[in-house]
């Protein structure tokens, strides 16, 4: 019987504000634990996020996503449901349901976690790393839709529509 082995992994101890920090749709994102760093089962990234920032709506494909706010308030789309989440509040998004969220806040930290690893490499592709571990210039352009629906793409997710609560 053949069996398979994983790669060996370390234990992971950041203090708060360590990570890799990018820039992501608006967004402060630090890397907390990645596919590299953790055998490819988790990633686990903390955003830091200001009012009305948020994602497209989207679909993974390989991955189970979950959220944990941290500070603030974020309103959820997850499968048709509409969901306000405050510091504290726990949202799933399974694989394979559209979703989407934005800040309803001033600002609001939260963290993001995949299951198994692998969204922070699409992260990874489509942010600009952060110059400072600071809110980009939210005069900075958003991304191109069709360029960010073709890089998706190439990570097992969907876009479906632009950034906000649909009605």
């Amino acid at each position: 019987m053949a069996t398979t082995t994983n790669p060996p992994v370390s234990p992971i101890a950041l203090p708060p504000g360590e990570g890799e920090a990018l820039w992501f749709l608006g967004m402060l994102v630090t890397v907390k634990a990645s596919h590299e760093s953790t055998g490819g089962t988790v990633a686990v990234i903390e955003h830091l996020g200001p009012r009305g920032s948020g994602s497209p709506l989207h679909v993974h494909h390989n991955e189970d996503e979950w959220f944990y706010v941290l500070d603030g308030e974020l309103t959820f789309w997850v499968g048709g449901a509409v969901t306000v989440a405050q510091a504290g509040a726990f949202v799933f998004g399974p694989r394979d349901i559209p979703h989407t969220f934005a800040v309803t806040s001033e600002t609001a930290r939260f963290l993001l976690v995949t299951e198994p690893a692998g969204f922070e490499r699409f992260m990874r592709a489509a942010a600009e790393t952060a110059r400072s571990r600071a809110l980009p210039d939210p005069s900075t352009p958003p991304p191109d839709p069709a360029a960010m629906a073709a890089l998706a793409a190439n990570y097992g997710i969907e876009i479906l529509g632009p950034p906000g609560i649909p009605a």
